[in-house]
């Protein structure tokens, strides 16, 4: 049984406006902090960086799984691992169809995480 994406308590990744100020320009919150964390640390993989690209850019949105697993040297178990920790961490919609399962990028979740780390030009 898999698990959902848990609750983010005061940041929801779902959300379309910014959680909060980029961390180059204030102190994120612990709570925040331990909230996105979550999404990072699904991101630190290299395969599930490269699962989320491939989800992310996929023409019309979304993509089988059918269509991921061949470009890995890897098993479907474990293909299907590191997309359930892209889900739980929030940055996928998963939609089973028959035998098949498609995947979709949660924009709403990436906006999230790139407005944290933007950096803004310096003034000089």
């Amino acid at each position: 049984m898999s698990k959902q994406a848990a609750p983010l308590g005061l940041v929801d990744l779902s959300a379309d406006a910014p959680c909060c100020p980029p961390l180059a320009r204030r102190r994120v919150p612990a709570e925040t902090a331990a909230a996105l964390a979550p999404a990072f640390k699904a991101l630190g993989d290299p395969v599930r960086l490269q699962l989320m690209s491939m989800i992310a850019s996929a023409d019309g949105g979304e993509i089988c799984v059918c269509d991921l697993t061949p470009a890995f040297d890897l098993t479907g178990p474990t293909i299907s691992h590191h997309l359930r920790t892209l889900r739980e961490a929030g940055l996928v919609d998963a939609e089973r169809r028959g035998t098949w399962v498609y995947y979709r990028a949660r924009p709403a979740a990436l906006r999230q995480l790139a407005a944290l780390l933007t950096v803004e030009p310096t003034r000089g």
